[in-house]
């Protein structure tokens, strides 16, 4: 008598992946009692997830009263660097509110607003406050500068996939900071490694009005640097959300291009997951 494995979301995961040469970090969770996990314990460089960190330590610190989104911060020189964001081509001197930096920072992965609130909230704090949430392999070792340091973060797929489960839950820091830092995560706009293969009518609010009524929306932040490529986030769906990181390292092609190797077996890896999860109506 023939006997037929059953062909799990995990083994068709790890097929989907049998061409792939780096490693890719996974955890997802349907915030049902499911988990599904790869490599989640290993080490990986954090590039811009580190930013989510430092969101959580902002509203953390307005928590407690240290801190407040009205509080205006000034560009200077300090904080100029390379990479991504919008600042680089404002005056000097230009003020921004804490709110708006925030925004920034997880909206365009600004690097300028990601120095601004580090130097606001200090590097200590937000290590803190990581340490606070039980992140026990996450760490934000430096500000950005590239010239100067080789590292940004560390985290491992557990670690993030926690902070976002947590958000998904409105438990992160608070009910009421869960929701803000989710609104401001919705609209981040580089999430291509989750959403690449979607299919783009259920993402398009145009087709059903308001943003609220899109069937399917994302809050995420992504990373990259040499070292890496990362994205995790929650996934909105008509019969709830789960949680899915995915983060990458040990790959060959180095270079910054949509068609990187890491975006393209994510993005098939998270396709997989959204049509499980749409299959069986809201669980893995």
């Amino acid at each position: 008598m023939e006997i037929h494995q059953e062909l799990t979301l995990e083994k068709r995961i790890r097929a989907e992946l049998y061409g792939y040469d780096g490693t890719m970090g996974i955890y997802i969770d349907d915030l049902k009692g499911t988990v599904i996990a790869m490599n989640q314990q290993e080490l990986y460089e954090t590039a811009s997830c580190c930013k989510m960190f430092i969101l959580a330590a902002l509203f953390h610190k307005i928590e407690k009263g240290g801190a407040a989104l009205t509080d205006m911060l000034t560009l200077s020189p300090a904080y100029v660097i390379n990479g991504s964001g919008v600042l680089s081509a404002l005056e000097l001197g230009s003020r921004l509110s804490v709110a708006n930096t925030a925004s920034l920072m997880i909206i365009v992965s600004d690097n300028i607003a990601t120095n601004m609130l580090i130097d606001y909230l200090g590097l200590d704090y937000i290590n803190g406050v990581i340490e606070e949430l039980g992140l026990r392999h996450s760490r934000l070792h430096n500000p950005i500068d590239f010239e100067k340091y080789a590292k940004l973060g560390t985290t491992t797929p557990a670690d993030y996939a926690s902070l976002w489960v947590r958000m998904a839950k409105r438990e992160l820091i608070s009910q009421r900071a869960s929701e803000e830092m989710l609104a401001i995560c919705r609209k981040q706009q580089y999430h291509s490694m989750l959403t690449g293969k979607f299919p783009c009518y259920y993402m398009d609010e145009d087709n059903y009005g308001a943003a609220e009524n899109q069937l399917l929306w994302v809050a995420s932040k992504s990373g990259s640097m040499n070292a890496c490529r990362n994205d995790g986030g929650i996934i909105h769906t008509p019969y709830g959300e789960y949680v899915i990181v995915l983060l990458n390292k040990a790959f060959s092609d180095i270079s910054y291009h949509n068609d990187h190797p890491a975006y393209t077996y994510g993005s098939a890896v998270s396709r997989l997951v959204l049509d499980q999860y749409l299959a069986l109506c809201g669980h893995l």
